[in-house]
């Protein structure tokens, strides 16, 4: 008797069947994975294996989910979620959770993205202990009490009246504003106002309302100085301005605004970002004098809950808030209580077993109020995890992407033991990883490659760990079964040409660090999450290092949208307690550029590419204007730029895409209808060079374009840096928006690599290696020491067992984390850490190395 094919017809053997899969670069997959399991998805970076977990199964369940919906709403979607599969069967519903380095808004802490936030205010609300003259004011529904939303500054009830809620007070002073009083007007001694004509205008103002612009600014009445500075005054005067010889003196009529009101103005009305980061350092930053910082209102700070009023249970460590709150639960009543006291016993089972996950996975040094932006990737990761922990679903497939990411060695047991759990409770877990520890603890592997982009796509092994070794062709295959690594010891690392000393480095959880750092070597900075690594490296060194050399190359920073700093919704941000104190410094004089590459994205939209990013387009766009068919239809290099209007696509405006807006769902993005995501317009398409379009370009990949570019020195140069460290499947169009942060870090490595540098260089690089495979770390690390062979200094903050082998020098941080860390424990060659019983990071490596001589 024959018997269907269950795969074809969905009936229930335990597996999920994938079948005729070709989405990106995979090419007619056929797969087959077991439900109830931890499914190990493995390759080389842009092998395809995130298209096949994340695209193709995850993008297969999406859509039937959105079948669901009203019709008009799924045929309006419809072409927006495509997986292009020929079938997918025995799936069941699945939750995925991306690797971001994003933590949200400047807003965002650690209690908005555990959701705890809410609960404690109500647990104030409800159960606070308010003074009398507080029940007076507060709500009649509730016998007085204040409503939850006088615990938070985001919303009118709560926020501070002073400050509105940012704990700060932004004010121009004078000596802000004019910080050299010795200077006249007319020599600059108002810092605060723009140049150019505009600086010029009120100047002339000043001088025709017979201000005397020469006078030293000290020397003038304060009565002229504070109206110059303050007034709310704006007279309007005819101006004879004086110029240089030879320039047009025409009159015209000037409208005076105060200094204070022109910066004002800019701050909240200008469109140049630069131009409202200029006016806010020229306002001074003091603490709130009602509010304290704590952004609340007087009322609020008032009502306290054990003992404590809300910004100091915010602040308190998550060990530490999880003890009082579960020996104040412990002491409720066994019997009915008070309203106050059923309050409790409703709220706090909310809180206590979310507080306990958190803290069970190592994260008990953090508190509700730290802003989510001064996160590391690891307990972003690890909070994430402990949150899906507690919704309770049972049998669903998680899809995870590279949970290890940012994890010291030592945290990858608790890890495995979040993923037990969630099989524990009937789910499966499908893991995109790179990190072989956890590879090995897998029931099954689905190998992808055998190479990246084009060059992958192809399943070349899917079963259990064991039979990994019969794919001839994996690159994972040979990592798995990797013996020991091999350390570097005090005989075999680089020589230092001098050392970098900073005494008593003070900042964050950096207590009085003498740091010795070698130069024209590489160093690998390593330590549990929340060590002080970062802290260490790219905000003290970063900051000491820049104030001293000539040159810097760092990301921007990212302003707070309101200006201010990074803030808690929930508890006491109060002032940026970010400055570096340190004392003497030795060794910066042989320094001439710092290079500070993060994994902050290269660019916020679709319309930033890896193309735009390097420069590349800007050289591809002038041989597409360099060649006949452009010069016939006289076209510039402005044509063949997906941002100007001649050129590019109108339906989508240059994006590739057309955005879905659905009333009653999140907005998705549709692929344009018109130029099928070229982004440009078919005349403009018309125009090849050798035999391609602009748009053909874009679609290349790095590894591809390098073959056709090879006879252009300087694309090929950018081209070759980014195919040497790992980064040839990415394509040229590739939008900003689809990098991971090890991608965008590696690019901006990569463009800097081009480069040619003359003197010496120091690179700082938090977490290179992220989303790499162990083969594309060690070209990564090739690369860095290419750099330090040619003299220049490396300075990397690593997990990664494979660079820390390869390093010059370790520092270790610790012991712990938060509070109990910011210390070097051990620093020197692998195997001097290797040896060193107070570093966790010493006790890892034992396990997985040895000494070259051993």
């Amino acid at each position: 008797m024959d018997f269907p094919d269950l795969s074809l017809i969905g009936g229930d053997d335990g597996y999920v069947h994938v079948r005729g899969a070709r989405l990106h670069n995979l090419r007619e997959v056929e797969v087959e994975l077991p439900r109830g399991r931890l499914v190990a998805f493995t390759g080389v970076s842009g092998s395809g294996k995130s298209s096949l977990a994340f695209g193709t199964i995850h993008g297969e369940s999406q859509r039937r989910y959105l079948e669901s919906v009203a019709p008009f709403a799924r045929r309006l979607i419809g072409s927006a979620v495509d997986p292009q599969v020929e079938a997918v069967t025995g799936m069941p519903p699945t939750v995925a959770l991306e690797q971001r380095t994003s933590a949200g808004g400047a807003r965002s802490t650690v209690g908005t993205t555990t959701n705890l936030s809410n609960a404690i205010r109500l647990l104030y609300s409800r159960a606070g202990e308010h003074p009398a003259d507080v029940l007076e004011k507060g709500s009649a529904l509730h016998g007085g009490r204040l409503t939850s939303d006088f615990f938070s500054p985001n919303t009118p009830d709560g926020a501070c009246p002073r400050c509105h809620g940012v704990g700060v007070l932004r004010e121009p002073t004078e000596s802000s504003m004019v910080p050299d009083p010795s200077l006249s007007i007319t020599d600059g001694a108002i810092a605060a106002w723009p140049g150019a004509w505009l600086g010029k205008n009120f100047r002339d103002i000043l001088d025709t309302l017979g201000v005397d612009v020469r006078r030293p600014w000290r020397d003038l009445p304060e009565q002229t100085r504070t109206w110059i500075l303050h007034t709310e005054e704006q007279p309007v005067v005819t101006v004879h301005p004086e110029r240089e010889p030879g320039q047009t003196h025409g009159t015209y009529r000037g409208q005076w605004r105060s200094v204070e009101r022109y910066l004002r103005d800019t701050v909240a009305t200008s469109k140049a970002e630069s131009s409202r980061r200029r006016a806010l350092t020229h306002f001074s930053v003091t603490p709130c004098p009602l509010c304290d910082g704590h952004r609340l209102g007087p009322d609020a700070l008032r009502v306290t809950y054990v003992g404590r009023p809300i910004w100091q249970l915010a602040a308190m460590p998550l060990d530490d808030l999880l003890a009082a709150l579960t020996s104040r639960s412990e002491s409720l009543p066994a019997t009915e209580g008070s309203p106050e006291e059923e309050a409790e016993r409703i709220l706090l089972p909310t809180v206590l077993p979310v507080l306990r996950t958190i803290v069970g996975l190592g994260l008990g040094h953090l508190a509700l109020d730290r802003p989510a932006g001064t996160l590391s990737t690891g307990e972003l990761q690890r909070l994430r995890l402990a949150a899906q922990l507690r919704s309770g679903l049972f049998g669903v497939a998680y899809v995870l992407d590279e949970p290890s990411a940012g994890l010291h060695p030592s945290e990858k047991g608790v890890l495995q033991h979040l993923l037990d759990s969630f099989l524990s409770e009937g789910n499966s877990v499908l893991l995109v990883e790179h990190d072989m520890t956890l590879v090995a603890d897998a029931d099954w592997i689905v190998d992808v490659g055998p190479g990246a982009g084009t060059d992958g796509g192809e399943v070349l092994y899917s079963g259990v760990v064991e039979g990994l070794e019969e794919a001839t062709d994996s690159v994972t295959a040979r990592y798995l079964r990797a013996g020991s690594l091999i350390l570097r010891g005090p005989d075999e690392v680089r020589d230092p040409s001098s050392w970098l000393e900073i005494d008593a480095l003070c900042t964050r959880t950096l207590q009085g660090v003498d740091l010795r750092l070698p130069l024209r070597s590489f160093t690998a900075v390593t330590g549990v999450s929340g060590a002080g690594k970062s802290t260490l490296v790219t905000h003290a060194l970063g900051t000491v290092l820049g104030e001293r050399v000539r040159t810097t190359v760092a990301d921007d920073p990212e302003p707070a949208a309101d200006g201010a700093e990074g803030t808690a919704p929930l508890g006491d941000p109060g002032l940026a307690e970010d400055g570096v104190r340190h004392g003497e410094v030795r060794g910066a004089e042989g320094i001439d550029r710092l290079v500070h590459i993060t994994q902050k994205p290269i660019g916020r939209t679709p319309r930033s590419c890896l193309a735009t990013y390097t420069g590349l387009l800007d050289r591809v766009r002038r041989l597409f204007a360099d060649t006949a068919g452009a010069r016939e239809r006289g076209w510039g290099v402005g044509r063949f730029s997906y941002n100007v209007a001649e050129g590019r696509c109108p339906e989508c405006s240059g994006t590739g895409h057309i955005e879905v807006e659905l009333v009653f769902l999140p907005g998705s993005y549709a692929t344009c209808p018109r130029c099928h995501g070229t982004r440009y317009s078919p005349e403009t398409l018309e125009v090849t060079w050798e035999g391609l379009s602009i748009a053909d370009v874009l679609s290349l990949s790095v590894a591809r374009a390098r073959e056709v570019f090879a006879e252009d020195p300087r694309i090929f140069r950018a081209l070759a840096a980014l195919d040497a460290i790992g980064l040839g499947y990415l394509t040229l169009g590739q939008p900003a928006t689809e990098l991971s942060g090890g991608e965008a870090q590696r690019i901006k490595l990569a463009t800097e690599l081009q480069r040619t540098v003359r003197g010496h260089s120091v690179y700082l690089l938090d977490e290179p290696t992220s989303g790499l495979h162990p083969a594309d770390v060690d070209l990564l690390v090739s690369e860095l020491n290419r750099l330090v062979d040619a003299g220049q200094t490396v300075v990397v903050v690593e997990h990664d067992q494979r660079v820390i082998a390869q390093s010059d020098h370790v520092i270790d941080m610790g012991p712990g984390a938060g509070g109990k860390g910011g210390r070097i424990v051990a620093q020197g060659a692998p195997t001097e850490v290797l040896a060193a019983d107070a570093s966790v990071t010493g006790v890892e490596l034992r396990k997985v190395a040895r000494p070259a001589h051993a």
